[in-house]
């Protein structure tokens, strides 16, 4: 972890089981709590990120002014990050329940009262591209022209996330806001873009395991089984990339264009989602093993360090968590870019990297 030489700390609001707020903490700020309304991820948030305080709380029913009473944070504070990554099932791309989802469409709307409130030196907000596309239904035109009037410079764009070290083609809507300096903040990129042989394989320490397998250790290796059908598909499927679609004749159903089919060695996986561990919702197949990829694979293609414990209770509750997670190595090159543009207005200190 970085020294922590400046006095930087953040709050981050849908925090899940700590995506963001690891990477941040590697990035050397004080991540002094998290806010989420699911009671099951505290375990998890707070054991991998000690000495953040876990706050349970709907932010629909919480009060401005509570925020405080919780964490002492005052209002005006140019060293203070809010940060807002919040549930993006009503705006994502992928097929969703929409009814289901959508409570979560106007979150953003509720993190700009805390925005509003407090007025801290810098902003961040993560999303998936449809946040911008919906930009007047999600909320996002009025909170970029709020921030802007207050002062705030304002940069928001698409990334491709395995341009910043991340093996997946995962894109995402990434906003960095700050009143402190007239500079705009943006992430460093890699020197090279990530590929899933930089990740997984028996190289990397993950032994060759088959469907169905149960991994009892915090390692957590654990594989989805498959019915004997749906395995027989996957040993026709060419392994290192293959498609299943000339198979398809034992597939029953519509689905994803890629499923049933393997991930390439040398290419960034496709984005993790919460489904990752089935077969059926994407190209999730194991490049050369007759299997779906295991948790720990998907939550290692997602940057979760190989010691990042999660205490859940099922395979799909752990897949949600991991699924839904900032990758801690793209927050980890937001929180960065923050702390050395901060550091540049302080004499005497020396950027990180």
């Amino acid at each position: 972890m970085a020294k922590k030489d400046n006095a930087l700390k953040a709050i981050d609001f849908f925090c899940s089981g700590g995506g963001m707020t690891y990477g941040m903490r590697q990035a050397g700020i004080d991540v002094i709590a998290g806010i989420d309304n699911d009671p099951e991820v505290k375990e998890t948030y707070e054991k991998n990120n000690p000495g953040t305080k876990f706050i349970l709380a709907d932010v629909f029913q919480m009060k401005e002014t509570e925020l405080s009473e919780y964490t002492g944070i005052e209002k005006n504070d140019d060293n203070l990050i809010l940060i807002g990554c919040s549930p993006c099932q009503y705006w994502s791309i992928i097929n969703t329940k929409k009814e289901k989802a959508k409570k979560s469409k106007d979150l953003l709307k509720e993190f700009h009262r805390f925005v509003k409130y407090y007025n801290p030196g810098f902003v961040v907000v993560e999303n998936v591209p449809g946040l911008e596309r919906k930009a007047e239904e999600s909320g996002l035109k009025e909170f970029v022209c709020d921030l802007e009037n207050r002062g705030y410079i304002v940069h928001y764009e698409i990334f491709n996330l395995n341009e910043y070290g991340v093996p997946q083609t995962r894109k995402r809507f990434s906003l960095i806001a700050n009143r402190v300096t007239k500079e705009k903040i943006l992430p460093e990129k890699s020197k090279y873009k990530p590929v899933v042989r930089d990740f997984i394989g028996e190289h990397n320490g993950f032994p060759k395991v088959e469907a169905g397998h149960k991994d009892k250790t915090e390692f957590m290796h654990t594989v989805a089984g498959l019915s004997k059908e749906n395995l027989e598909v996957l040993k026709r499927t060419p392994k290192n990339g293959g498609n299943s679609v000339k198979e398809r004749k034992f597939w029953k159903g519509n689905g994803f264009k890629d499923s049933y089919s393997r991930m390439s060695w040398d290419k960034p996986a496709p984005t993790i989602t919460t489904k990752f561990f089935s077969i059926s919702n994407g190209r999730f197949g194991h490049p050369e093993e007759d299997r779906a990829i295991s948790l720990r694979e998907g939550a290692t293609l997602q940057t979760f360090p190989k010691d990042y414990v999660f205490y859940t209770k099922s395979i799909q509750s752990t897949a949600r968590m991991i699924g839904n997670a900032v990758p801690p190595e793209f927050a980890r090159r937001i929180g960065i870019a923050i702390v050395n543009r901060h550091i540049q207005q302080q004499p005497n200190l020396l950027c990180i990297s």
